[in-house]
């Protein structure tokens, strides 16, 4: 409603589906940090900000990319939904006036362009996700 009907509105409704994942895993991640390497960072006498570049964010990497990966999954859905519920353009626009028309190939298109694409951002997100893992056990 703060936003009207613009695609800041869209952007808005996007990102508050996608934030939250986010700032969860985050939050997780960096609390699941092993206390020997906060404790290793004392000795070390290392900055606030050398400890985060060298310790917690790595360490918590995996985590956060977790959250990215399934914000990304939410802020596309929440988009769409915006798209379809409030808006004059877009492809969740396209759907819903395919939808009214009875338009079967165009509803078909859509829905084969938006599984596509999620699915390849997925699967590459995914992998990725897989990889920073991979790296936290073997290091």
């Amino acid at each position: 409603m703060l936003f009207g009907l613009s695609l800041w509105a869209k952007v808005a409704f996007g990102a508050l589906h996608g934030i939250f994942p986010m700032i969860i895993f985050t939050m997780t991640g960096v609390k699941g940090i092993r206390p020997v390497l906060l404790k290793t960072a004392r000795v070390l006498n290392l900055s606030p900000a050398e400890t985060m570049r060298r310790i917690l964010i790595p360490a918590a990497l995996p985590e956060i990319f977790t959250g990215f990966r399934l914000g990304f999954s939410l802020t596309l859905l929440g988009t769409l939904i915006g798209e379809m519920f409030a808006s004059d353009r877009g492809l969740g626009f396209l759907l819903i006036r395919g939808i009214d028309e009875g338009d079967g190939t165009a509803i078909m298109a859509l829905s084969l362009l938006l599984f596509i694409t999620s699915a390849l951002a997925g699967a590459g997100l995914l992998r990725i996700d897989r990889h920073l893992r991979r790296r936290k056990t073997a290091g």
